[in-house]
């Protein structure tokens, strides 16, 4: 275990580096062409100027993707999104696409024909474009492209526009001090790097008290000059190590009487970072005092793995519905701690009640692993018939245990809906349901164990042991090629009521809702302390610490918006949501929004929280 740890730490420390370097890239391409990181992209041009200063070269489609009709800006944290979804092309890539107009595998395409599919086909060149292309001399000999070259030279001339940028970041004083707090020298045990959030640029329905949780209320970077900072607050919590386990204990042992109510639920990391989870519709039939809870759901256990997402913290905003669902009113959340469970206690009139489900994304992120080689998923026994290995027999037994989530070791045509759309985007609807009933073993309309693991056999026989669809299932629960959930939280709430029998269910699978931004905000603000700036009472920075997390809300009561510089790097022993040790927000007038969720990065050591909120 001890090894496992090392290796594990050493992981990490390779990753910070690497996206160390990856930020690095991006900021020195950002800055080739915008003169601040504060400063958006105004238009397509700029869009595919910066891309190409990256080292790619976008297609005027890849261009349409991120800049639709809708967008009118992106910021410095909507390139890294793109760039981190845009690879560059390499030379196999690049050989692959000249070896479909050169079947004979010659090395060569002749100019007339390169010429007429470059003009006629695809997003079609220019006759200058094209002939541009055939007159260079590097690549061209006899009438001939010889394309090894032209990708040689392709790839050449990529690198050189990321090495410019980056020489020119060097090189320029001015520019250097605008680094991130990101860069490699930062030290290992603090704050690390960014996890990429999107913010596609699309209508949302937001409440005016609130702040958009993406877009442009969040551009991160270091601005220009310290001298550019008004005024500042700073703020300071040191805890012991493992003392944030000490807080308020909930003993559900203790209302064995009260009757229970159980559902389970998973928090999925997406592809760009955003987390996703169940949201779920509370009803009390009559007031009642109520104990609720959340914890990670301890599933099977392999002797000598480290369960990743067993560290994840997990929280549970309860909020009353009114009239409709779109008016929903924060009544509390769970602060109280006992080990890895976060629970409220207090009483509840009759009625419904949402519960959304929220994790900071301190734990929950990307991680690049080293991993030895892919795990086989199927093979053939003496029959010559397909048959699942133990290794992915055991994870879907996981699976089912997570998707399962009423806990009655069946699942219902809902139950599978979440699955369903999780994995393939799509639901299975009654039709459907009624043929999985011929073909595989049910109980009362409910898929079994068995049933569920025929089902997957069944996907494997139809691509005659092609593994790809069966990867992609499990790719989209949080596993990886090694079958191991690094990418997802299954969870479990616990409701105890003493006087009514509680009913909850599981209504969608979807991204934090503006709604949950906005109770994390309330409950900050709450029970947070304040600290107004000095010199400008509008702006309010408020703090609390919750169990082992520690939030800040920032506040505009102006009429302007503004732009708040945060500074973690005096913190110690820190994981911060934003990933950034410096960064800096905007925040809308007449508003509030998270600035940042932190939490240790070793529970085990003494940990010290010190941020200063700068107005520029």
């Amino acid at each position: 275990q001890k090894v496992t740890h090392s290796e594990s730490s050493e992981a990490k420390k390779s990753q910070r580096e690497e996206e160390a370097i990856f930020y690095m890239n991006c900021r020195a391409a950002y800055l080739t062409v915008l003169k601040s990181s504060l400063e958006n992209i105004k238009s397509k041009e700029q869009l595919s100027l910066v891309l190409q200063q990256a080292g790619r070269n976008p297609s005027q489609k890849t261009v349409n993707k991120y800049w639709t009709s809708q967008t009118t800006t992106l910021n410095f944290d909507d390139f890294c999104t793109i760039l981190k979804k845009e690879k560059p092309a390499t030379k196999t890539e690049l050989l692959e696409a000249f070896g479909k107009i050169d079947p004979q595998n010659t090395g060569y395409i002749l100019h007339d024909e390169l010429y007429r599919i470059l003009t006629t086909r695809g997003e079609k060149m220019t006759r200058d474009e094209a002939s541009a292309i055939i007159k260079q001399a590097e690549f061209n000999c006899s009438g001939k492209l010889d394309y090894n070259k032209f990708c040689d030279l392709y790839l050449t001339t990529s690198e050189q526009c990321c090495k410019t940028a980056r020489e020119k970041l060097e090189v320029d004083g001015r520019l250097k001090q605008q680094q991130f707090g990101s860069q490699t020298e930062t030290s290992s045990e603090g704050i690390t790097l960014p996890v990429s959030k999107p913010s596609p640029r699309i209508s949302r329905k937001t409440d005016h008290k609130l702040a958009p949780p993406k877009g442009d209320s969040r551009t991160p970077s270091r601005p220009s000059s310290a001298q550019s900072c008004k005024t500042s607050i700073s703020t300071t919590i040191s805890v012991g190590a493992s003392s944030n386990r000490n807080t308020k204990l909930i003993e559900p042992d203790t209302m064995k009487e009260w009757q229970c109510a159980q559902s389970k639920g998973c928090f999925y990391l997406e592809e760009d970072g955003e987390i996703i989870s169940h949201k779920y519709r509370l009803h009390l039939p009559q007031r009642s005092t109520v104990c609720i809870t959340i914890k990670p759901l301890n599933i099977r256990q392999v002797e000598g793995k480290f369960c990743h997402w067993l560290s994840v913290d997990t929280a549970l905003y309860i909020l009353k519905e009114n009239e409709t669902q779109e008016n929903l009113q924060l009544v509390s959340f769970t602060e109280q701690q006992n080990k890895e469970m976060f629970g409220w206690k207090g009483d509840l009139g009759s009625g419904v009640y949402w519960l959304l489900p929220f994790t900071t994304g301190c734990r929950l992120k990307k991680v690049k692993t080293q991993i030895a080689g892919e795990a086989k998923l199927v093979y053939r026994g003496e029959d010559g018939e397909l048959v699942l290995t133990k290794e992915f027999r055991a994870a879907l037994l996981d699976i089912f245990e997570t998707i399962d989530l009423d806990g009655n070791g069946l699942l219902s045509l809902e139950e599978y809906n979440f699955f369903e759309l999780r994995t393939s985007g799509e639901k299975c609807d009654e039709e459907a349901w009624a043929v999985c009933k011929e073909n595989f073993d049910m109980k009362k309309n409910e898929l079994t164990r068995q049933g569920f693991m025929d089902l997957n056999l069944m996907e494997a026989n139809d691509r005659e042991g092609d593994p790809s669809d069966l990867w992609v299932t499990l790719l989209s629960l949080g596993y990886n090629k090694a079958l191991e959930m690094t990418e997802a939280c299954p969870f479990v709430i616990d409701i105890y009521a003493e006087k009514c029998k509680p009913r909850i269910k599981a209504m969608y699978l979807e991204a934090g809702s503006w709604q949950l931004n906005r109770a994390i905000c309330k409950s900050v603000v709450n029970k947070g302390e304040a600290k107004v700036m000095d010199g400008c009472e509008n702006i309010i920075i408020y703090t609390y610490k919750a169990g082992r997390r520690i939030t800040s809300v920032i506040e505009n009561k102006s009429d302007n918006k503004v732009i708040i510089h945060v500074n973690n790097e005096q913190s110690k022993n820190c994981l911060s949501s934003r990933g950034l040790t410096v960064f800096a927000v905007e925040v809308a007038p007449k508003s509030m929004m998270v600035s940042q969720h932190v939490m240790p990065l070793n529970e085990q050591e003494e940990w010290r929280y010190n941020c200063v909120h700068s107005l520029l």
